[in-house]
């Protein structure tokens, strides 16, 4: 039996609703593709499509509903109960996506293995959303309303996780957001809106926390891509920043996708800071350090938001310039969570590349819906959601537990750590019960 549909394709019909009632206060116009869904709809260039169900129609499903029913009750017992996931696995942010893939499938088998939801298994539907906010949008309305998944999961980058978060509330189906991280997706009050891994606001928790023991700076200069993840996370960063003494000396964004940062770190040279924060995706995060060091920018930190700054590809990238740069991230190997280490390993083993925080999050984000399956009093996706909101579990990625807090909703709460490249290594340098190596500073 197939336990994962990987589906980058989209069947050539088009059917859209133009009048979407607003969801997360954002319009949208509603587009899915293959069998019309429902009333409302029309062929995408054609006509309203309006769906009766005739006196005829009442009686011949009366003749065949216990035959049906019978035969229909006893397949459902056995058949495996569809969720969808929405994951970048082309685009701007690929290699996030085929990480986070390859940790759902490996919970997935688990899950599966071990007798899955009461003897069902599960089987994920993976959307590719392109790393585009529409492509995202239509995604999510298709495995709903085609495909009929009790519930979804993923998300990667903010700004189609948000659009993804609209669809599920709107539609009335739970959603566990696995990575997407501006606060804001948490703080619409959504009942159907769930979120695993921290928000963007406590992500430089740890880092913060280090400056402040550590190196105690005096000033600071954030540099951040120009989309919801970096404005929120920015804004969060000056705050603490502010509240810490520190003085914020620029704070500026740059466009995804720019090649030359040199005018931007040039003005940031200028100004001298003792710690530069860098809120960037793999590519753009790679450049900016390979850049900085050509232009002999040498604050004593450079440090990174997690993002693009903990993956093995930004050391590949980047080359010798990573070395001794610092980053945010959400998990470790080493942090002290059941199944966190052999996660790990199993990882590596299978793909032959090392996991960071993004599939430590993928993996429990899919035990974290499975755990909910189970305990639902009815499989349905009002019971998935109320099952959700009762989760208090460990996994892999830490302990699970939707609360509400600073504003948001249903919002896991968890610590966050800072790593640092030492030697083509990404080490755990604090807080220091978890610390692989010491903290050094580039001279």
């Amino acid at each position: 039996m197939k336990k994962l549909t990987v589906r980058p394709g989209i069947k050539p019909v088009r059917w859209v609703r133009d009048m979407h009632s607003k969801a997360f206060g954002i319009p949208t116009r509603t587009e899915v593709r293959g069998k019309c869904p429902d009333a409302g709809f029309r062929r995408d260039g054609g006509t309203l499509v309006a769906l009766f169900l005739g006196t005829l129609l009442s009686a011949l499903a009366f003749m065949v509903a216990g035959a049906a029913g019978i035969a229909a009750a006893t397949g459902q017992e056995r058949a495996p109960i569809k969720v969808g996931v929405v994951l970048p696995l082309t685009g701007a942010q690929r290699e996030f996506g085929e990480m986070e893939k390859n940790s759902f499938l490996m919970g997935l088998e688990e899950i599966n293995a071990a007798g899955g939801v009461n003897g069902r298994p599960i089987e994920l539907l993976i959307e590719d959303d392109r790393s585009r906010i529409e492509v995202g949008r239509a995604a999510a309305e298709k495995l709903i309303l085609q495909d009929q998944v009790i519930a979804l999961t993923g998300g990667y980058s903010s700004d189609v996780t948000f659009a993804v978060a609209a669809v599920a509330q709107y539609r009335k189906t739970p959603f566990v957001i696995t990575t997407g991280s501006a606060d804001e997706i948490t703080q619409q009050g959504a009942e159907y809106v769930f979120r695993l891994n921290q928000p963007v606001s406590r992500y430089a928790t740890a880092l913060v926390e280090f400056l402040q023991e550590v190196v105690k700076p005096k000033s600071v200069a954030v540099l951040y891509e120009n989309s919801l993840f970096g404005r929120s996370g920015s804004n969060m960063f000056v705050d603490l920043a502010i509240e810490a003494g520190w003085q914020v000396l620029m704070k500026e964004s740059f466009e995804p996708g720019t090649q030359d940062y040199k005018p931007l770190l040039t003005r940031t040279r200028t100004l001298k800071p003792d710690v530069v924060y860098v809120i960037a995706y793999v590519k753009e995060a790679a450049a900016l350090v390979q850049q900085a060091k050509e232009i002999r920018l040498t604050p004593k930190v450079f440090a990174g938001a997690a993002a693009g700054f903990t993956l093995p590809e930004f050391r590949t990238l980047a080359g010798h310039a990573a070395e001794n740069v610092f980053s945010a991230t959400l998990w470790t190997p080493q942090v002290p969570y059941p199944g966190a280490r052999q996660y790990y390993q199993s990882y590596l083993k299978r793909f032959g590349s090392e996991p960071d925080y993004h599939g430590a999050e993928a993996y429990a984000s899919v035990y974290v819906v499975a755990d909910a399956l189970k305990r639902a009093k009815e499989l349905t996706p009002g019971g998935v959601r109320e099952a959700l909101a009762k989760t208090d579990m460990m996994t892999a990625f830490g302990p699970v537990r939707f609360t509400s807090y600073d504003n948001k909703t249903q919002q896991n709460s968890l610590p966050t750590f800072l790593v640092q490249w030492q030697k083509g290594a990404l080490e755990t340098v604090w807080p220091r019960t978890v610390a692989t190596k010491t903290y050094v500073f580039s001279e």
